[in-house]
């Protein structure tokens, strides 16, 4: 009998349209092993001795180790970038930038922007995009931004990269037999159809940040505690005498019913009841996985 998590990937059997077409589907024993470049331990004292020679030109110097960590944009670290920005005496600077501000340090120099003039040692916040810097005289400044963060989701260069996809109910309904008929093994969270699409395959998340799942828990069972860095948001969908434990608080289900698991929390579902319970999970998974900082972990051992 096949291990889940030796599934491949699932498309569905006899899509009726292109979203259906679209539909990608992995489980709870394969789609949490992502393997992505651990974020280094990194100085950047060649840009800065840049940045702070004499007769640097006015320009930006970009604190950039998207190669080591595997993205495809520039990045400090998956969800940050920092830069040293230069402005000569009496130039200016016009910065054009996909994140939503940049945190900036004076690290000499003196100058202005539209709404106010900056010194050695401030600090200031600029909304992202265009934005012009005048020195008066030669200026380094620090800046920081989530440029990394917005283009993980694209949002900036093309919003409607998400195209629409379909999992009709039916071909749910045979992903959720398929990986019935399979074992598990101690790693396995649950049994639990996982939704993706074409375009994310790869990262096995219904969108670049957010991960769903359908998760199912026999009678007279209980999905062992742990406990995620991620929020997730429930939707109770199926299942009789069924509550979760939510550090230490018993949380009751009832059908229909959205429930909410901080991040970090101890818990665990738990269903008395005659019939499987199902229940559907939104978390922001995507982007922990992408800022490697999921910390997923199981509080007790798995049943023998």
């Amino acid at each position: 009998m096949t291990d889940m998590a030796d599934l491949p990937v699932q498309l569905p059997a006899l899509p009726a349209s292109a979203a259906a077409a679209r539909a990608r589907f992995f489980n709870s024993g394969n789609a949490f092993n992502i393997k992505l470049p651990p974020v280094p331990a990194a100085d950047f004292a060649a840009i800065a001795a840049a940045a702070l020679a004499p007769g640097a030109p006015t320009g930006v110097l970009l604190c950039d180790q998207s190669d080591a960590i595997g993205c495809a944009f520039p990045a400090t670290s998956p969800l940050l970038l920092a830069r040293y920005a230069v402005i000569r005496a009496g130039e200016t600077l016009t910065l054009d930038t996909s994140s939503t501000g940049l945190i900036g340090y004076v690290l000499r120099g003196t100058g202005t922007t539209l709404d106010f003039a900056w010194g050695p040692g401030d600090v200031f916040l600029l909304p992202g995009g265009a934005q012009r810097l005048t020195a008066r005289d030669h200026t380094v400044l620090w800046l920081v931004g989530n440029d990394p963060m917005l283009a993980f989701e694209a949002l900036r260069e093309n919003p409607a990269t998400i195209a629409p996809v379909h999992y009709p109910a039916a071909e749910i309904e045979r992903q959720l037999a398929l990986i019935g008929a399979c074992t598990t093994n101690p790693g396995t969270s649950g049994l639990a159809v996982i939704f993706s699409s074409d375009g994310l395959e790869a990262w096995r998340n219904i969108t670049p940040s957010l991960t769903l799942s359908l998760n199912t828990l026999p009678p007279g069972e209980h999905q062992r505690a742990h406990r995620h860095n991620s929020a997730a948001i429930t939707l109770v969908l199926q299942g009789e005498h069924c509550h979760s434990m939510i550090a230490g608080t018993p949380r009751p289900w009832s059908l229909g019913n959205t429930l909410v698991t901080p991040p970090g929390d101890p818990h665990s579902h738990h269903n008395a009841g005659p019939v499987q319970a199902r229940f559907l999970i939104v978390q922001d998974g995507g982007l922990h996985y992408h800022a490697r900082t999921m910390g997923f972990e199981f509080l007790e051992s798995a049943p023998h």
